[in-house]
């Protein structure tokens, strides 16, 4: 028997233990572990049924990942279930923690189930690209009818315990030792002489289904599934659960499920499942820095951003005060707190107590001595360094010995911030992404004197506000908008060279963005971006190109959504954005007066002009050591930019592609538009290599 999978006696039931740290992962040795357990237990003439229970922290958590895109070794995943189901002894699964993927599919084999409270269930493959192949799809709609099994599989949701219950995924939930509590329910099935349930053979939930339940259910995940792959093809499977015997809808499921895995969209999300457990590793800062605990925070600041940033404490349980200069200022960035709070308690996505909990733990104060005994401050005030350094200097003087001062800018010099200070090593950037309480990337700045103690800190508070943490150097723009300043680049050039922002934005939305540069513009904020090109505008090369559509559009009072115009027009009330004649004849006047002919720009070219300057300032991002893997800036991308997550982000994406296609289609624009266009070193290097990111430069 495997070392991982342990068998044992307790009175007339088998207990069959898993212990493969840290989640139990199905790999090869706990399959044949499994096997051979059952049949250990099946051989055992004492033992009236068996218990099925993982070691540690949590039942089974699913396939070991490791294995993916590898010949599978016998034994497979089915001919365990198979084995599991085929017992002629009662085999009852003891749940804790998580029974997510191939572990609840085992689960589903085994002729019961018990879990405690705080277990959840789930099938998260659709999370990978693919979707459960070992059954999951054709066993759970018979256990919870069409509909929640939809819900499940297609969102790779899990659920709990509870709602376990009362589905029918489980059969009693354990409030005691869940061993001792499986023990009795197995000796009770035995007592009862219950018959042997088998999933696979119930037919009551999935006979007769309607087939509009799928024709509707594809139209409800239109908007959330757009452009995924394996999404459709668990509806797919589910279908086949409702029309077709449970022997052949297994087949159905297994085509369905390499189709799946051998899709390019199944390798970008293995890589982006990596990506983020990877990004949390910084080389020169050991995991023994732990870094602070934060038990009382201060903002400065109470706009959008401050009000979104003391959410995100406040949701983590830290108590947090806001300054603002003005009571005025202070009372309404309060006030739009709460009623964000009071607006997600109507949608039904948060209880009134979470609320009430969370309100409780924010404050306001319009002295700067009243935070002085925060263990951090994060400073968010307007994008101008003069401003910023005249906080961090007050900061620096009312802030107790120790405390993190953490500056919330996107763009700006974290070094010169720090200078203002007389503790640069306590100063680092933690540049959050609008809105603040709802995105999940927060890019860490460390500046040249930064401690370990304050990144380590920095990303513990990440973690805890459960958001990722990416670490980046410091340098103009950091990772994100750094490559950014590329992408606009190139969008409003096309727009002098021909295009109209609606055929740009196609062109990125039909790629999977969830909009384009144009409309994500509006929707943050024209002034923003036009605030920041004014402070550059003495710095900026005479010989540079430089489209001034962009300052144009806001020398008109047309801000974006805020306004009810941009780059586009907005009705009262309305986020929809509606192509503008009068941004259109802007656009025509600007090409005549700059001697630009216009011309038919096809949508590939928008693409590549778009998309390819990420990947090349991601090089030389790489090639300067601000980012400190390609994989992080592809996470960068993914949960701050709206990259989509089946692509993999940017530098995976052009891996894909080949680096040398890459190379040879920037060549082209070079000799067009000139060095904007030049390779970085690093990516020529690799393309002429025929290396991928992660081989040395």
């Amino acid at each position: 028997m495997s070392d991982l999978v342990q068998y044992s006696r307790k009175g007339a039931i088998g207990v069959v233990t898993v212990n493969n740290p840290p989640v139990n992962a199905l790999g090869h040795g706990v399959r044949q572990g499994l096997i051979d357990a059952v049949a250990q237990g099946e051989a055992d003439a004492g033992v009236t049924a068996l218990v099925l229970i993982g070691g540690g922290r949590t039942f089974i958590a699913g396939a070991d990942i490791r294995e993916f895109g590898k010949p599978m070794r016998a034994p497979g995943l089915q001919e365990v279930l198979e084995r599991l189901e085929a017992s002629p002894k009662p085999v009852v699964a003891a749940i804790h923690g998580t029974a997510l993927g191939g572990g609840l599919e085992v689960a589903l084999t085994c002729h019961w189930r018990v879990a405690v409270a705080s277990a959840q269930v789930g099938l998260p493959e659709v999370k990978l690209g693919i979707l459960p192949g070992a059954g999951g799809t054709q066993r759970l709609p018979r256990l919870v009818g069409p509909k929640l099994a939809l819900d499940m599989i297609t969102t790779g949701n899990p659920i709990g315990a509870k709602k376990a219950l009362e589905a029918g995924v489980v059969d009693e939930i354990i409030s005691g030792d869940l061993l001792e509590g499986a023990l009795a329910f197995a000796a009770k099935v035995v007592a009862e002489k219950r018959p042997l349930r088998l999933i696979s053979r119930m037919d009551e939930k999935v006979r007769g289904v309607d087939p509009a339940v799928f024709a509707d259910y594809r139209k409800s995940m239109e908007r959330r599934a757009r452009g995924y792959f394996a999404p459709w093809r668990c509806v797919e499977t589910v279908e086949a659960a409702c029309a077709l015997p449970f022997k052949e809808g297994l087949a159905r499921e297994r085509e369905l499920f390499t189709q799946c895995m051998e899709s390019e969209q199944r390798k970008a999300m293995i890589h982006v499942f990596f990506a983020e457990r990877e990004v949390a590793k910084i080389p020169d800062v050991p995991a023994s820095i732990e870094g602070k605990t934060i038990g009382r925070a201060a903002v400065i600041g109470a706009g959008t951003m401050g009000g979104g940033i003391a959410m995100n404490l406040a949701n983590a349980g830290i108590p947090v005060q806001i300054l603002e200069v003005s009571q005025e200022a202070l009372s309404r960035g309060l006030g739009v707190i709460e009623k964000n709070y009071a607006t997600s308690v109507a949608r039904g996505s948060l209880a009134q107590a979470a609320m009430d909990k969370a309100m409780g733990l924010i404050s306001g104060t319009q002295r700067f001595e009243d935070i002085g005994q925060s263990d951090i401050v994060i400073e968010a005030v307007f994008e101008e360094m003069g401003v910023k350094k005249e906080v961090f200097g007050k900061l620096d003087q009312i802030m107790k010995p120790g405390a993190i001062l953490a500056s919330n800018t996107s763009t700006l010099d974290i070094d010169e911030i720090a200078s203002a200070t007389k503790r640069p090593e306590a100063v680092i950037g933690l540049h959050f992404f609008s809105p603040a309480n709802v995105m999940r990337l927060l890019e860490l700045v460390r500046g040249a004197k930064t401690s370990k103690e304050t990144i380590a800190s920095g990303m513990r508070l990440a973690k805890t506000m459960r958001k990722i943490g990416v670490l980046a150097g410091n340098c103009d723009g950091f990772i994100g908008n750094r490559m950014l300043h590329g992408y606009l680049r190139e969008a409003n050039f096309l727009l002098e060279e021909g295009a109209l922002p609606q055929q740009v934005d196609k062109v990125i939305t039909d790629f999977g963005f969830p909009m384009g540069p144009f409309a994500m513009g509006d929707l943050a904020g024209l002034d923003v971006g036009w605030r920041i090109r004014k402070g550059k505008a003495a710095s900026r090369p005479k010989d540079e190109r430089y489209s001034p559509l962009g300052d144009r559009i806001c020398e008109m009072g047309r801000f974006g959504q805020k306004t009810g115009a941009g780059f586009y027009h907005y009705e009262a009330g309305s986020r929809t954005p509606t192509p503008d004649p009068v941004i259109e004849k802007l656009i025509l006047a600007t090409s005549a007066e700059l001697g630009i002919a216009r011309r038919q720009i096809a949508d590939e070219e928008i693409l590549t002009r778009c998309l390819y300057p990420l990947v090349n300032i991601g090089a030389a991002i790489l090639e300067e050591g601000i980012a400190i893997r390609a994989s992080d800036i592809d996470i960068v991308y993914l949960n701050g930019y709206g990259f989509p997550p089946y692509r993999g982000g940017p530098m995976f994406w052009a891996e894909q592609i080949g680096l040398a296609k890459v190379v040879a289609t920037m060549r082209g624009y070079e000799a067009q538009h000139g060095p904007s266009w030049t390779p970085a070193p690093r990516l020529v290097r690799l393309a002429e290599a025929g290396k991928g990111w992660a081989d040395a430069g």
